[in-house]
């Protein structure tokens, strides 16, 4: 019998943000729990860490410069084999619900057929972070309304999915929230109600005159965390009361991170660890058994489809680049690699220029961050001394030769990719886009 796939992921939830990692303020009892049964990717990365190039990758399995959805709000392309092409193609029911991010015409827009990347089931809106007053389509243009906290909505349209799905084809459903992302303070009141921004603990690279806001954010964003986990929960016991949690590859993850005024920093984009770290927790118990195993592979946005893919015993298409880890992971094996590339091809939205924005490439190691911009070396972390990034010693002395070997190896990371770096007026040329002063596609709600 065919596995199932259930993957959930979350917008904007940094990697640090759950109790498995030592947060001393999260509350996520049910993700704790489903990493002590999981592969846990404890240096999984996402390379562009934006909301649309993410969604790009992960659907295609190809870097951002391949896929040309480097910038937020533009339409992806149908010129490589999707996710749910793939699984289609293998015999499985897919469905898709919640936020897609990949249309470009419209935030509000209905997204005819042609346009979903093969998906079937379809309860989707392009983008909203209005999460209490929140519409979605289905197959034809008649907008449909969430009813309350639309993540708890749409997790309920998931296991009603599950639990009606018939038939002998697996199923491969994707669960794409909104929340944490900002505004942060509109999760269900008993969830705000967990969090007292007084007792927080705050990382020590937020500034001392951003604590008091920080706090403030950082107690909402907790709460949206906490809804979802619940959410979680909720989801493995509707897989568990059908019979189907043993044969169901289960993956929860996120997008990007969240800086949240660490470094003095809002959102993400940004190289930092709180931008570019997510979790990552598969689950896959008639293949991988009970695991509970943490892994320090450094598993990358493109990297996604291929080995989820593989894991369920399917090829991966030509199309995608990423690495496929399957077969070692079936082998219990940890699959080693030397350095995750992170881009921002162009900087937009909320890193616009003159908020400190800039085109800039980079490699994150095991032990390392080195980051270039186009006048050279920008950053470079030793992320075991220095686990908050509060220490530059790009062009220090004692570094000259580490320094040296970090940026031949982003050099030929960059030269795999046919990366040449160049300014991001290039690259929105080549791809036709159009974007306003602050190199932002505008969008219309």
């Amino acid at each position: 019998m065919k596995p199932n796939l259930v993957y959930v992921f979350a917008d904007q939830w940094r990697a640090q943000a759950t109790g498995c990692t030592g947060d001393p303020n999260a509350k996520t009892p049910h993700v704790d729990a489903l990493a002590g049964e999981s592969l846990n990717f404890t240096h999984a990365v996402s390379g562009c860490p934006v909301c649309s190039p993410y969604r790009g990758s992960l659907l295609t399995g190809q870097y951002w410069l391949t896929h040309g959805v480097f910038l937020n709000d533009v339409c992806l392309g149908n010129e490589a084999t999707s996710f749910a092409e793939a699984l289609n193609e293998d015999g499985y029911d897919t469905a898709y619900i919640g936020k897609w991010h990949l249309d470009g015409h419209g935030r509000s827009s209905f997204i005819p057929r042609e346009r979903r990347q093969g998906f079937q089931l379809w309860r989707v809106l392009e983008c909203t972070h209005d999460y209490n007053d929140s519409l979605y389509y289905g197959d034809d243009p008649t907008p449909l309304r969430w009813e309350g906290y639309d993540a708890i909505a749409q997790t309920r349209e998931a296991e009603r999915y599950l639990r009606e799905h018939k038939g002998e084809k697996p199923f491969a459903l994707f669960l794409s929230w909104g929340p944490p992302h900002d505004p942060y303070l509109t999760a269900p009141q008993e969830y705000r109600d967990l969090f007292d921004p007084e007792k927080l603990v705050l990382r020590p690279n937020v500034p001392k005159e951003m604590e008091a806001e920080a706090r403030k954010m950082l107690a909402g964003y907790y709460a949206h965390c906490a809804a979802l986990d619940a959410c979680v929960g909720d989801l493995l016991k509707t897989l568990g009361d059908l019979g189907q949690a043993d044969n169901t590859l289960f993956i929860f993850t996120s997008d990007h991170g969240d800086m949240l005024y660490s470094h003095g920093e809002k959102n993400k984009q940004r190289p930092y660890d709180e931008s570019i770290r997510v979790p990552f927790l598969l689950r896959f118990p008639s293949r991988l058994g009970g695991t509970g195993k943490e892994l320090k592979t450094l598993l990358n946005t493109p990297d996604i489809l291929p080995t989820v893919l593989g894991l369920l015993g399917i090829n991966p298409p030509d199309t995608a680049e990423g690495i496929d880890f399957s077969s070692e992971l079936l082998a219990g094996r940890e699959p080693v690699v030397d350095a995750a590339l992170y881009a921002c091809p162009a900087p937009f939205g909320q890193w616009t220029r003159n908020q400190g924005g800039r085109e800039c490439r980079g490699i994150r190691t095991l032990r390392h961050t080195y980051i270039r911009d186009l006048n050279g070396p920008w950053l470079l972390f030793d992320n075991e001394t220095d686990p908050y990034q509060m220490d530059n010693l790009c062009g220090k002395e004692e570094v000259q030769e580490l320094q040296a070997r970090l940026d031949q190896l982003l050099a030929t990371k960059l030269a795999e990719r046919d990366d040449r770096f160049l300014p991001a007026a290039d690259y929105i040329a080549k791809w036709n886009y159009t974007v306003d002063e602050n190199g932002t596609v505008p969008y219309s709600r």
